[in-house]
Parts: C-alpha cells; sequence; structure tokens
C-alpha cells in the first residue's frame, strides 16, 4: 500500500493546542496500557497524537483512488482534509475506530496482513474451498472442499487477534464425510532447540531417538502462523483422503517461549499448545472412524483451537458457536465439568433460533445457572434491517451467524468492520453528530479495500461491504441530552413507551450514516454497504472516554474497577507512587491487580440507573429500541438480571422474539467472588479511596517514561460484559 497522504506537525501541533482529549477516570492508564505501540528507534512508547496519526494515515490511505498511477490533485487535497477531521477527532476521543484499528492501523503488520483491521469473523463448519488463500493446502487442491478448512480459517483468524464465531448447524456439519481412518500423530524436535525441554514435557519425542515409519508424511513446521495452521490442516484431512497412516511434524524450527514477536507484537507462547492441540484434536477424530463428527466434536476442536491461541501471549480467544435449537447434544455440553475445565471454556455457546421458536422455558431455566445459551435470531438476520422498516425478505439473504459478541450479521467468510462514537462527548467538543458518523461510516468503508488474505472473505466483503457505525456512552447521552432514560415506562399491556425525542434523534442519526455511505460508495463505484450500523458492547475503548459500555448501564454509581497488568509493567511503580492500591492477582501467577476508584458518569442523577438496580424488562425494551430505530445489524447487550427476576426471562424472550436479533443473559455479580473486575461501592467508601491517591499517573509517568519495557504482555484484557471480545 502506498502511502500519499501524511498530517502535517504543524496541523497536529495546532489541533493539540486547541483540542483536550476526553480522557475517563482510567482512560489514559488504559491507553498506554493497551494501544501504546513500541517506537524502536525513540526507544520509548506512543504518545496519544502519535498513535492517531499512526492510525488515521493507516486508514485514509485505503482509499482506492490513491493507488491509481498519478492519483487526482483534488482526491488527494480532499482526502488530506478529511485525515485532519480525522485526526481531530479522535485526538479529543469524541469517536474513535476500534481497538482493533487503535493497535493495528498504520503499522507494517497491517499491510501485510488486511485481515489485522477487523474485530471478528464468522466460519460455517462444512467442507469448503481453499481458494486463492495464503493458507496452501497440502493434502487437497486448492478447489476441492476439504474437512480443514474451517478450522483453518478459525486457527489463523484467532491467532491474528480476532474473535470467530462458527455454525454446527447440523445442516453443516454433516456435510463431513465419515473419518476413514486413523492416524498415528509424532511430534519431534530437535536437542538443539531452546524449547526441548518444554516440548518433551508436553509430549514430543527427540528427533534423534524417533522411530519413524517410511511411509510417514513428515512436515517441518517454519516458525510461522501459517505453519502452524497448515500442521493443523493436514492433520485433519489426512484422516479422510489419502494413504497416509502416520504424520510426523517437526518442530525444531519454533521459537522457544518468551522470544519476542516482531509483527502483531508481545511474545511467543513457544510449541507446547501447538502440540497438546494437535495430540487432542487428532485423539477427537481418532475415535470417530468409521462415523462422522458431530456438533459437539466440532466444538471442542475450535476450542481447542482456542485454547491453544490463549496460551500464546497478548491474544486472547474470542468464540462463540452456534447449534440449532433442538441439539441436546450442543445444549447440554457444557455439563461436563471436566471438559468445560480442560477447554470448552474457550467459547460462549448460543442457539440458532427463528420467528417460530418458543421454547423458552428451557432456555431460561438453563441461563439462570450459567448465563448460556445465548440466542442468535437467524431469520430477522436475514430478512430485517432495522425493525422499524418493517420485513424485507431476504435483505441479507446470505447471513449465517455473527461474531462472539452478537452485534453484527455475517455471511460465511465475512468480518465486522467496527467503529464507535461517543455523541455526548462530540457535542461537548462542538461536533455535529451528522459530521461524526459521516467520518464514521467512510472510515470503516475503506477498511472493506484491504488485502484480505482469504478468498472466501474477499468474496463476501465485495459483496457486501458491511459496515458497523456504534454509539457508545447511549445511557450518558440519553441522560445528558434529554434529562431521561429512553425507557420512560411501561403500558397495561406490557409495552415499553419510548421517549419519542430519543427516537426522533436516533432515526435522523441512522439516516445520516446511510446517506454517507450512499455518497462515499458512488464515488469508489463499488456496492453500498448492505448494512451500516449497529451497538457494539465495548469495553476497553469506552473507558478511553469514560462513557458507558455501549448500551449498558454503568456497573454502579461507585465502584472499584480492578484491572489486571504483568508484574514488570512499567505502570506499576508510578500508579504505586500515586497511591493506587495493589496487590498480587489471585487467579494468575507474575500478575498484579490495581484498584481505581470510579464515579460513574450523572452518578448523582435521579434518572442514574445502574446494571444493579435497572431491570431485566427496562434492559430488554432498551435493547429492542435500539434494533428498531438504530442498528440495521444488531445491539450487543448482555442483559443482567437478579435471582428474584428469573421467573421474568422466559416470557420476556418470548414477547421480544421478533423485536431482538440477539441476546445474552447473566446473572448480576455485584461482588461476588475475589479480586471481581468491577465492585459496586458506596459514596463513602469512593471518597476514602480518593483520599489515598495522591498524583496524577500521566504526569508521573511522563517524567519516569525511561522504565518503559517494549516486549510487555496485556493480562487479562475483556473488551465486554461477558469477555466473548477479541483483545483489542
Amino acid at each position: 500500500m502506498k502511502e500519499i497522504i501524511t498530517i502535517p506537525d504543524t496541523v497536529i501541533n495546532n489541533i493539540m493546542q486547541n483540542v483536550a482529549p476526553h480522557w475517563g477516570q482510567l482512560g489514559w492508564v488504559t491507553y498506554k496500557r493497551t494501544y501504546s505501540r513500541w517506537i524502536s528507534n525513540k526507544n520509548r512508547s506512543e504518545e496519544w497524537p502519535e498513535t492517531v496519526k499512526r492510525v488515521v494515515e493507516g486508514n485514509i490511505n485505503l482509499d482506492p483512488r490513491l493507488h491509481k498511477d498519478n492519483p487526482n490533485p483534488e482526491v488527494v487535497h480532499s482526502l488530506s482534509m478529511e485525515a485532519q477531521q480525522l485526526f481531530k477527532m479522535i485526538y479529543g476521543l469524541a469517536a474513535t475506530p476500534s481497538g482493533r484499528n487503535l493497535w493495528i492501523s498504520g503499522t507494517d503488520y497491517q499491510k501485510r496482513n488486511g485481515d489485522s483491521l477487523n474485530n471478528c469473523w464468522f466460519i460455517a463448519i462444512r467442507p469448503q474451498e481453499y481458494g486463492n488463500s495464503h493458507i496452501k493446502p497440502i493434502m487437497v487442491s486448492k478447489t476441492e472442499k476439504a474437512v480443514s478448512m474451517p478450522f483453518a480459517f478459525l486457527f489463523d483468524q484467532l491467532m491474528k487477534g480476532g474473535g470467530v464465531g462458527f455454525s454446527v448447524e447440523k445442516n453443516n456439519v454433516t456435510k463431513i464425510p465419515i473419518v476413514d481412518h486413523a492416524i498415528s500423530l509424532q511430534i519431534i524436535i530437535s536437542h538443539d532447540s531452546a524449547a526441548y525441554d518444554e516440548s518433551l514435557a508436553t509430549g514430543a519425542k527427540d528427533r534423534d531417538k524417533a522411530l519413524i515409519a517410511r511411509d510417514a508424511l513428515i512436515y517441518v513446521l517454519p516458525d510461522t502462523r501459517e505453519g502452524w495452521v497448515e500442521a493443523l490442516a493436514q492433520l485433519i484431512d489426512a484422516h479422510f483422503i489419502g494413504n497416509y497412516k502416520e504424520i510426523v511434524f517437526d518442530i525444531s524450527k519454533i521459537r522457544a517461549r518468551g522470544v519476542r514477536i516482531h509483527g502483531f507484537g508481545g511474545t511467543a507462547s513457544g510449541p507446547a499448545p501447538l502440540i497438546e492441540m494437535l495430540k487432542d484434536v487428532n485423539v477427537i477424530i481418532n475415535n470417530k472412524v468409521s462415523a462422522k463428527l458431530n456438533s459437539v466434536d466440532c466444538t471442542d476442536i475450535s476450542n481447542l483451537i482456542g485454547k491453544a491461541v490463549v496460551a500464546g501471549n497478548v491474544r486472547r480467544s474470542a468464540e462463540i458457536a452456534l447449534g440449532d435449537s433442538n441439539d441436546y447434544d450442543f445444549i447440554t455440553m457444557k455439563q461436563n465439568k471436566d471438559k468445560v475445565y480442560h477447554h470448552r471454556w474457550a467459547s460462549n455457546n448460543s442457539i440458532i433460533t427463528d420467528e417460530k421458536y418458543a421454547n423458552y422455558g428451557d432456555v431460561a431455566e438453563a441461563v439462570a445457572k450459567n448465563g448460556e445459551p445465548g440466542i442468535f435470531n437467524l431469520d430477522m438476520s436475514r430478512n430485517y434491517g432495522r425493525i422499524t422498516d418493517g420485513r424485507q425478505n431476504n435483505v441479507d439473504a446470505t447471513v449465517e451467524g455473527t461474531n462472539p459478541c452478537g452485534e453484527i450479521s455475517l455471511s460465511n467468510g465475512e468480518p465486522c468492520n467496527l467503529f464507535e462514537v461517543f455523541p455526548s462527548i462530540a457535542e461537548e467538543q462542538g461536533w455535529k453528530l451528522k459530521d461524526v458518523v459521516t467520518l464514521a461510516a467512510r472510515y470503516t468503508k475503506r477498511i472493506t479495500f484491504s488485502h484480505y488474505d482469504w478468498e472466501v472473505s474477499r468474496q463476501s466483503i465485495a459483496k457486501n461491504r458491511r459496515i458497523g457505525v456504534s454509539l457508545s456512552g447511549i445511557q450518558d447521552w440519553f441522560l445528558k441530552d434529554f434529562g431521561n432514560r429512553v425507557v420512560t415506562g411501561f403500558n397495561t399491556e406490557g409495552d415499553a413507551i419510548f421517549d419519542k425525542r430519543i427516537v426522533h434523534a436516533i432515526d435522523e442519526l441512522y439516516h445520516n450514516v446511510v446517506q454517507a455511505d450512499n455518497e462515499y460508495s458512488a464515488v469508489l463505484a463499488c456496492n453500498r454497504s448492505i448494512k451500516h450500523t449497529t451497538v457494539k458492547p465495548s469495553g476497553t475503548v469506552s473507558k478511553l472516554a469514560g462513557v458507558s459500555e455501549g448500551m449498558h448501564f454503568h456497573y454502579s454509581n461507585y465502584l472499584i474497577q480492578r484491572i489486571r497488568f504483568q508484574e514488570t509493567d512499567p505502570l506499576l511503580p508510578v500508579l504505586q507512587k500515586c497511591g493506587y492500591h495493589i496487590e498480587p492477582d489471585v487467579y494468575t501467577k507474575n500478575t498484579k491487580c490495581v484498584e481505581f476508584p470510579v464515579k460513574s458518569e450523572h452518578a448523582d442523577s435521579e434518572h442514574f440507573a445502574s446494571a444493579g438496580n435497572v431491570s431485566i424488562a427496562e434492559q430488554l425494551a432498551t435493547q429492542a429500541f435500539l434494533q428498531k430505530y438504530w442498528s440495521d445489524n444488531a445491539v450487543s447487550c448482555t442483559i443482567t438480571f437478579q435471582p428474584s427476576e428469573t421467573q421474568q426471562i422466559a416470557p420476556l424472550l418470548a414477547k421480544y422474539r421478533n423485536a431482538i436479533k440477539s441476546t445474552s443473559l447473566l446473572p448480576y455479580a455485584g461482588d461476588a467472588f475475589e479480586q471481581a473486575p468491577k465492585q459496586p461501592i458506596t459514596n463513602t467508601e469512593y471518597k476514602a479511596c480518593l483520599t489515598k491517591i495522591t498524583d496524577d499517573v500521566e504526569m508521573v509517568y511522563a517524567r519516569e517514561h525511561g522504565l518503559e519495557n517494549q516486549d510487555l504482555e496485556i493480562v487479562g484484557q475483556q473488551d465486554c460484559v461477558d469477555g466473548s471480545c477479541p483483545i483489542k
């Protein structure tokens, strides 16, 4: 990608003099810990204006008109002005791209891996062609349907830091042929490898001592992401085709645990997680010789892949498994606690429903116990945009699933493409919301012109050009601009009454997004986006600006927010000097837990409601409101409920079954477990915590930034309530 447009330092300096970033109480610490990249030639990590410059320049130069010979000077000038507006908007935190873009956009890694700009993906678990993809199948041709392809896709995207939704519906997995024969698997390693001892302890064998059959398939893994994926693909396909009875993987070239990864960032996990995963997957398939893999087998394989990725460094696996609503084995698979502990924790599981589904009693009973399954309405996702626009048969006909957080309806191989707008902050900084969402729509549209590694993705993206402009800090915006929440009451039939002013504002904003997309699509001579808007769960990004997360209500008026840091993080001594309480993490070795006292926005308003006291009925009504008037994709929200509300779950899910495309529920935890990420406290306790904080973290850090370490790992990141989002 040629980089034609850059933002002059004079422009940046002028913006910095006139705009102050709207840091939340945890904003700067969250930014520095999560999105600030190491600058090798300056021996330090980025500062916020450097991050924003990198992100904006990485995006604006994706405009395909710049890639022609001798681009039109008027186009270059127009996009240069747009880049400056984007810088101003993002720098002030009126809106931001997804966390993925804050981390990757503008890097060499992005230029090599266009997939890296997208948060999440979806793949159907059925035999598929690899086509012209960067992963080259070895056991089959690129035009043959391979059992391995969806698993290879999932593994590849997870290792790039994305989350993956996958469908194990019976109409997908029944297309997998009968397992033809068992495979004897050997994994060998050279004694010279730095990972030798750890690998032998995990089940590998000394390369010089291993007994290998003459007709064995031997594959020497390169020290690359592709090498790991291709090894898995060979192992899976060998069970179904060919005459190999033994496969030998030589892992001698794989770097040892702790060695720095130069592309995505972080440090290597070593080969041990790969060894475990390959062995476990082989056992599952060997046990099904002369039979077919079922939905549970396919989910287990996907979960084992996710487990291997988690054992790495800065990545945290995010998966959602989608199964049939009548697949009892799938629905109950998490009742096997041993397997949950071993690998089944790696996905949130949801059932696929349609407008006829009515068995919400069983769902409610299961949800009340452990928060699963979630619900994904495939019929609505295919036939509706916004609910207020009515049924539009096959408006999104190729949708098969969703992403791990459930806010985007996706076709096979398609990704999410997100941008987050904070309306109350944007207005406070003098922006017209129409201009903000226009910039957001254009930013996401350009991402669809990235180079994508998988042919299945290139096809779906070129056809759909799907974008997801999201609103966040929604509850804060409603209280600030309108003085109340959107649900003002319920009528005698139990239907929610919405504030008409908010209905008008949201509806107008939606049409602004569509107009911006239509106009830019015409200029770029590409398809209009099939859908445009969403509400993502947010979490880490909303902490930057200090707003409520997506459509969620603040957790409490006052709370302790706990953030986990690697014990070598240079922020820790600074936080300690400033008076923050720090203690060893009780769940993870070599990790410290820091407590931050937080007062929620509008905490003292008479109309303020928190996740601890807002009713399940109002939460679902709010989600339905946003699905009706704002989101033509879906609205991600984890509905929290109190023990006294469990009897309401089934009737409310039935009531909103044709008003909400996807939803999940969790019991409100409060401070039910040790070192909870969020712990409600009183106003008095909050003030007492503040008296112990003696200095400003950002200012102290600026004086002592020489302590930095570019190889830090990110610990325990979570971008949404149920932890189903990718790490960045």
